[in-house]
């Protein structure tokens, strides 16, 4: 199905300057189905120019309006970096459907529905019909835990050598391809540590998953790449 119809949303670019390289061509965006939803908004199984993608709808949390509007533009924090371990942003825009309480719309690769956290504890896949892609890549042995480790590691790395900090690096936020690359998605939470030093301010995010947060930021200290 299509995204819009016609009319039901406006079409002002409000993307900042260098991100306008990313507005989506809305004409060429057609959903397939949904892949899961929480707290975050939903995300959605979707092509785009004919190719396969995701594509994540932010939520506006009536409680937290900030919070909501600094995890949809935490997510463009990635947008135009390429890296074979991080989860690629393929176009993003302010404009949202009109059923929808939305702040935003990412169209992102689709990395598949099979993250690390299910193969480690032996969960199903992402809710959502059925992809006919499963979450079967067996027992973790010691040797793939150490081929996913140098994928993750080559990620951070990168995001690192941009300044971002991803913030809520967990297993469920590592989507695992099926070509069984590890990718690290789910930028929500990240922060350019340029912002930081720019502004001369120790920034201390709250933000994330409580249990897999640094010590630092448990201490309340500045936020580093460690």
């Amino acid at each position: 199905e299509k995204f819009f119809g016609v009319g039901s949303v406006s079409r002002i670019r409000r993307l900042p300057p260098h991100l306008a390289w990313c507005s989506i061509d809305w004409d060429q965006l057609c959903l397939l189905h949904l892949l899961g939803s929480g707290g975050f908004g939903s995300v959605y199984k979707a092509t785009y120019h004919g190719a396969t993608v995701a594509v994540k709808q932010v939520k506006r949390c009536s409680k937290n309006h900030l919070a909501s509007r600094q995890s949809f533009w935490a997510e463009l924090n990635v947008a135009r970096l390429d890296h074979n371990n991080v989860v690629h942003i393929v176009a993003a825009s302010t404009c949202t459907p009109t059923s929808q309480d939305s702040l935003g719309t990412i169209i992102m690769e689709y990395a598949g529905n099979c993250t690390l956290h299910h193969i480690i504890y032996g969960t199903g896949y992402l809710t959502g019909n059925n992809d006919g892609l499963i979450c079967d890549h067996g027992f973790l042995s010691t040797a793939q835990a150490v081929i996913y480790s140098y994928d993750i590691v080559a990620g951070l790395m990168f995001l690192h050598s941009q300044l971002i900090v991803h913030l809520d690096l967990k297993p469920a936020n590592i989507f695992i391809t099926e070509h069984n690359v590890c990718k690290i998605g789910d930028f929500g939470c990240s922060q350019k540590l340029e912002d930081s030093i720019s502004s001369g301010r120790h920034l201390c995010h709250q933000g994330g998953t409580y249990t897999h947060r640094a010590p630092e930021l448990l201490k309340g200290e500045k936020i580093t790449p460690k």
